[in-house]
């Protein structure tokens, strides 16, 4: 078969990453802009910051990506952009500019759900990985269980119902004093200090639940600190986030564990941004292991947003001829299980 080059666009946060993939596996270029070190400083991401910087760069992006890959964009196959969910101007920014190229060179325009770009990462770090497996998606704004029945087609099993893993990090690294972004300031003191200082809650749910809560493990950090200072104790900060870190790490390995075994499944997957996280990959990969199950993960580079995973999974939608036309919108809402049908 033919080569087919696709391009891909995301803007859905605060990185702006346009990536050049062949065949969905061979990834040519991957350039991101990140935008952390302009939003630190307000302890998250602003908005209209954010948009205003998108536009700023993303042409200059994109002249780095094709240079890298040594193409032309009479070379591209299609355009791929993520239209959801995310911040909407953020993501309003990419998809104009994805139409105005797939107009130009006359090539289609290709939507792509932000969670299963980050799904699909997992098939350009494993070109061997095919479905059915699990995936754990964990990302400041999702937790989600999916199983992945073949190449586009998805049934969400499990999810959060309310804060997501990565956006529990954020809010207890705030707490501690840590500062933005908490997943890897977390993950880096907790080295130091001891997870079994604290008994944070583990929250597991009804008997057989996939989902996922962490309000009440927040909570309990709060409380934890707020009664220290109530009575002038000094707070280990290190023992505080190895501890939380620890709670949440177990319920998310033991839950996809159960799920893998549950849908008969011989893979495990991790993606998004908290996918980078250490102990996480370590202690799935110790009870995969044990479970004989294989387990996989993207680098670090591609946990976090990237042009590379929304070009792979726009491959599979190309070969199913499933284009957009120029009437796509920016859907900042977009929720995964909508998006394949599964519960809500």
């Amino acid at each position: 078969m033919k080569d087919r080059i696709i391009l891909g666009i995301e803007t859905s946060c605060d990185e702006t990453s346009i990536s050049v993939v062949r065949n969905g596996k061979e990834v040519l270029s991957n350039i991101i802009n990140s935008q952390i070190d302009t939003h630190k400083v307000y302890g998250g991401v602003v908005p209209e910051i954010a948009s205003r910087s998108h536009i700023q760069v993303i042409s200059k992006v994109l002249e780095e990506a094709l240079t890298e890959a040594r193409i032309q964009l009479t070379d591209l196959d299609a355009v791929a952009v993520t239209y959801g969910p995310g911040l909407v101007g953020a993501l309003l920014v990419g998809i104009n500019f994805a139409k105005a190229l797939s107009y130009a060179i006359k090539k289609p325009l290709i939507a792509v759900n932000h969670i299963e770009g980050h799904i699909s990462a997992n098939y350009i770090a494993h070109p061997s990985l095919k479905p059915p497996f699990i995936t754990l998606v964990v990302s400041g704004g999702h937790t989600h269980l999916v199983l992945l029945k073949d190449f586009g087609s998805y049934e969400v099993i499990g999810m959060t119902r309310d804060d997501a893993a990565g956006e529990a990090f954020d809010k207890v690294a705030r707490s501690i004093g840590l500062g933005y972004p908490g997943g890897p300031l977390i993950d880096k003191i907790s080295r130091q200090g001891n997870r079994e200082a604290i008994q944070f809650p583990r929250v597991n749910l009804e008997k057989d639940s996939l989902d996922f809560s962490f309000s009440g493990l927040k909570s309990s950090v709060l409380n934890y600190q707020n009664s220290l200072k109530m009575k002038n104790e000094a707070i280990n900060v290190a023992d505080v986030a190895a501890s939380f870190q620890e709670a949440v790490v177990e319920v998310l390995v033991s839950k996809t564990i159960d799920a893998a075994k549950r849908f008969g499944v011989s893979s495990v997957a991790l993606a998004g941004g908290v996918a980078s996280n250490s102990r996480l990959r370590e202690l799935m990969e110790e009870e995969c292991t044990e479970n004989d199950l294989r387990f996989v993960y993207p680098p670090s580079i591609l946990c976090t947003d990237n042009g590379a995973m929304i070009a792979c999974a726009g491959y599979y939608k190309y070969l199913k001829s499933e284009f957009a036309d120029f009437s796509l919108n920016a859907e900042p809402n977009l929720r995964f299980e909508q998006f394949v049908g599964g519960r809500l």
